[in-house]
């Protein structure tokens, strides 16, 4: 893609892959096509594999190199196994788990041994700790890979519109849940997206304490008014690349559902930051694209 510092490839690290199993999971086997129209979205395809098709003509026509997809409802791992099979230098595989479910560790398994890099973990969506115990089964097998833990507000903007409940526990969602496991697990990379998402200063402390822990930039940042002291965009990138530096930072969107697609400006909102704060090629490089990159070896 052709940026301010350059042509290089740019890279998403956070795309919701919102299936048609991952709409039939969600919605307890209620229609799609009729869950599509309420929402005003196209419905997506029983096919994963149309799915793709569809976020690769997206990603061409913005010039996006690669993205990470996210099965965002466990047991939908399969549908971005399909993106990877049919794409597997486009798109990278992020899935979401129950922990605390009794088959948990066999599917983290196979996902990864499907090509997957990233198991996704929502302790306030699932009312766990990151801490228990109970998941001491899970950091072994991510060994070399990345843990994806969402911290802070989490609102998912498409219960809401089908009215379907919440029940989210906020005690389950600071970052510093994190330091005793990044600290006792180094070869397991840990990714808190959204900059925390309002848990900003824990996420700093948990960054500048382990060097395995990275902060996904995505989505439209509104975490920033619940802040005491306001922010902006601009101070939180100077203060996440204060601490966390430029090789820790990963580009993300957010993006999710068609016919929106790939949301261009929270991707513009953040290269006009980036370029107020001075980066450098290098660095504009790395925080777009390189670092993501970096994170499926």
């Amino acid at each position: 893609m052709q940026t301010p510092w350059g042509d290089f490839p740019v890279r998403d690290a956070h795309i919701h892959f919102f299936s048609h199993r991952f709409f039939s999971l969600l919605t307890g086997g209620r229609d799609v096509d009729a869950v599509a129209r309420q929402l005003e979205w196209d419905a997506p395809a029983p096919d994963p594999g149309i799915l793709a098709d569809r976020w690769v003509a997206e990603l061409d026509r913005h010039g996006v190199a690669s993205a990470s997809l996210i099965a965002s409802m466990p047991s939908d791992e399969a549908s971005v196994s399909a993106a990877l099979s049919r794409y597997p230098d486009r798109f990278h595989g992020q899935f979401l788990v129950n922990p605390l479910a009794p088959d948990t560790l066999e599917r983290v398994a196979a996902a990864f041994h499907a090509g997957h890099r990233t198991v996704c973990l929502f302790p306030a969506m699932h009312r766990y700790s990151v801490a228990d115990e109970r998941l001491e089964g899970l950091w072994p097998l991510a060994a070399g890979r990345n843990v994806f833990v969402h911290c802070g507000v989490l609102s998912v903007g498409v219960r809401k519109k089908l009215g379907l409940p919440s029940p989210f526990d906020m005690r389950y969602s600071n970052p510093l849940d994190l330091h005793n496991i990044a600290l006792r697990h180094p070869s397991v990379r840990f990714v808190v997206p959204h900059f925390g998402a309002g848990f900003f200063r824990e996420a700093l402390m948990l960054a500048g304490l382990c060097p395995n822990v990275y902060l996904d930039t995505s989505s439209s940042n509104n975490w920033t008014r619940f802040n005491e002291v306001p922010l902006d965009l601009e101070t939180v990138f100077r203060r996440a690349l204060d601490v966390a530096g430029e090789k820790r930072l990963l580009f993300g969107t957010d993006s999710s559902f068609f016919p929106r697609g790939w949301v261009q400006p929270v991707f513009s909102a953040q290269v006009d930051v980036l370029q107020r704060i001075g980066i450098g090629r290098a660095g504009a490089e790395a925080i777009l694209g390189g670092n993501l990159l970096s994170l499926q070896g």
